[in-house]
């Protein structure tokens, strides 16, 4: 439906699950993709040749957003490329340690919270860095989690990242929206993606945890991609500070039966 032509659309952690997802989905939209990764280059490159199959434009970066350094040089490269840069997702995350918090190093907690919520600071610090004067819409979409709200023992720096993380989004909504800025966030439950590649490898375990889930299946990352379309799209143009929830109702029937 080319929603997103002409757009310059930089997706963070775009090697693979949802990231990959987003960033297909809106090559096929017509946006200029810019594909990152922080380790694994064959994924990043299997992303962006996908693009360019499917007809799209699409190039690869590496980047480890919890760098901050790493993460201005690669907005500076996109701008150089594009002379801009109209949307950003800020997808890019890591699971939590399963480490109690009495029994937490300092470093466990500093790799989550340092990816998951300094590194959507950083990359958005950066693109509104380089939108100074630039007065056509901007979008920054963050990808969160149900446990923002749903909370898990053992997993208190995902929680804590993730809750941030939210918050965050809705913050920068209130701050931005006068300088025609969109800013929304989703949050995703179970899909069937690297971090839950137990589910993904063990169909016992999967169907399972599916039993906890009212429509009684697992997400795939598509059913993320296409609510990041909307949201990047026309489509949405009056919604902003919003969170979308895309868990089957999860979230909503947890706590049934107690």
């Amino acid at each position: 439906m080319a929603r997103l032509k002409t757009k310059v659309a930089l997706i963070t952690g775009s090697d693979s699950g949802i990231g990959r997802a987003i960033a297909i989905a809106y090559g096929k939209e017509g946006a200029n993709v810019v594909v990152t990764y922080r380790s694994d280059e064959e994924g990043g490159k299997r992303t962006t040749a996908d693009i360019i199959a499917a007809g799209g434009e699409a190039i690869c970066l590496q980047l480890d957003v919890s760098d901050e350094a790493k993460v201005a040089q690669v907005f500076d490269e996109v701008i150089q490329k594009y002379g801009k840069i109209d949307l950003l997702v800020n997808n890019a995350g890591i699971n939590g340690s399963n480490v109690p918090v009495a029994e937490m190093d300092t470093s466990t907690f500093d790799r989550c919270i340092k990816t998951n919520l300094y590194g959507s600071f950083f990359c958005t610090r950066a693109y509104l860095q380089r939108r100074k004067g630039i007065t056509s819409g901007g979008n920054i979409i963050f990808v969160s989690s149900i446990h923002e709200e749903v909370n898990t023992a053992g997993n208190a720096d995902y929680n804590a990242s993730k809750a941030g993380v939210k918050n965050f989004s809705r913050s920068l909504a209130l701050e931005l929206a006068d300088k025609n800025i969109r800013v929304n966030n989703i949050a995703p439950g179970m899909i069937l993606t690297e971090m839950n590649q137990e589910a993904v490898e063990d169909d016992t375990v999967r169907k399972e945890k599916e039993q906890y889930i009212p429509m009684k299946r697992a997400g795939k990352p598509e059913d993320v991609a296409q609510i990041a379309v909307f949201l990047a799209s026309a489509d949405s143009d009056y919604v902003t500070g919003a969170t979308y929830v895309v868990d089957g109702g999860l979230m909503i029937h947890l706590g049934q039966g107690a």
